[in-house]
């Protein structure tokens, strides 16, 4: 794990409080940032979120689909998770919150936005740190490649219907287009993308090695080469997009800065829970640490730059619904790598062999 990645939360944490200060002492600005926005879609965030993901799309290997059969038992685990299991338990966590426990403390309008905030990190499953928190506990590299594909092409189809379901289960009204909009913008064209672009960098190394000689660099060290050059910006568009938002929402913030807390409780709780649910069924199902530790830490994590997009695209860059996606931002580094570390120490618990 990289120095970025090692300490996200300390690099998100000081660029929220570098947004809610700079929020406060040039509101303009970010009003006229804000105004910058076509078909409910504000450009620069959308510019800033390509940033973020983009470099991750590159990475997927959508040809190690062809190995799904190897680990059936691990993919089906995760995708039982992540699809029938996750979006509703997140959902579900929302209202029992901000319907209930905290109802006295946020205004109707507000939490429901709180809750579709949640609802959206809900429905999208980690496509991204995943492979950082897999390499961490030792995981099957292909396991977690065949995964990660497998989830992106389900996504394209499956996150609108059950966010609008979720959403309206929640009274929350739905502009369907924008949210086909959200999901064509930011998962369907980085997917084809980084598909396009991870073909390009192969082509190019099988015409070098053609025409040079077989010590030329492999197409996989061509990628890894793309992707750390792409890296710095994938940070600036990260860190950049998380100022915007808290500048926008500086004055909420410091009239009611308990609102963070409030919103991480359900976010922590959620992400113990999803990962002590697929860890105790793969447990049961008798699955190898390297692919239940995996399994569990693809369950448990989310693609926030997907859910800040589209929190975004849906109510506004002022919502609740846009905190609540970047809230989950800061809790979920330290929330995964705690888990890193109870997986590795619970590794005696699993069998050894490659099942």
């Amino acid at each position: 794990m990289g120095l970025f990645e090692r300490y996200l939360s300390v690099w998100v944490a000081v660029s929220i409080a570098a947004g809610v200060i700079l929020g406060s002492f040039f509101p303009d600005v970010f009003a006229v940032v804000a105004g910058f926005e076509y078909a409910h879609v504000n450009l620069v965030v959308a510019v800033l979120i390509w940033l973020m993901i983009y470099p991750m799309m590159i990475q997927i290997d959508f040809s190690s689909i062809k190995d799904v059969g190897r680990k059936p038992k691990g993919l089906a685990l995760t995708l039982v998770i992540n699809w029938l299991v996750k979006p509703f338990t997140m959902a579900a966590l929302g209202w029992l919150f901000f319907k209930g426990l905290f109802a006295d403390w946020v205004d109707p309008q507000t939490a429901n936005e709180y809750i579709a905030g949640m609802i959206l990190l809900g429905v999208a499953p980690c496509t991204a740190m995943v492979f950082v928190w897999s390499q961490l506990t030792k995981g099957d590299a292909n396991y977690t490649l065949v995964q990660v594909s497998v989830n992106d092409i389900i996504m394209i189809f499956a996150f609108a219907p059950i966010s609008a379901l979720l959403l309206g289960m929640s009274d929350i009204h739905v502009p369907w287009e924008t949210l086909i909009i959200s999901v064509v913008l930011y998962v369907l064209l980085p997917l084809v993308a980084g598909a396009m672009t991870r073909s390009w960098l192969n082509k190019r190394h099988d015409n070098t090695a053609n025409n040079l000689d077989s010590s030329a660099d492999n197409g996989e060290v061509r990628i890894a080469r793309f992707v750390a050059a792409l890296k710095p910006w994938s940070i600036i568009g990260l860190l950049a997009t998380v100022v915007l938002l808290f500048g926008f929402q500086a004055q909420t913030i410091l009239d009611k800065p308990q609102m963070i807390v409030l919103i991480a409780i359900p976010l922590l709780l959620q992400t113990y829970g999803i990962f002590a649910i697929t860890y105790y069924v793969a447990k049961r199902m008798r699955l190898p640490h390297n692919v239940a530790a995996p399994a569990s830490m693809i369950g448990s994590s989310n693609f926030f730059e997907l859910a800040v997009a589209v929190a975004i695209s849906l109510f506004g860059l002022h919502s609740g619904a846009a905190l609540a996606t970047v809230v989950g931002v800061l809790v979920e580094v330290p929330v995964m790598l705690s888990l890193v570390y109870f997986a590795n120490r619970t590794k005696a618990w699993f069998p050894a062999q490659q099942a």
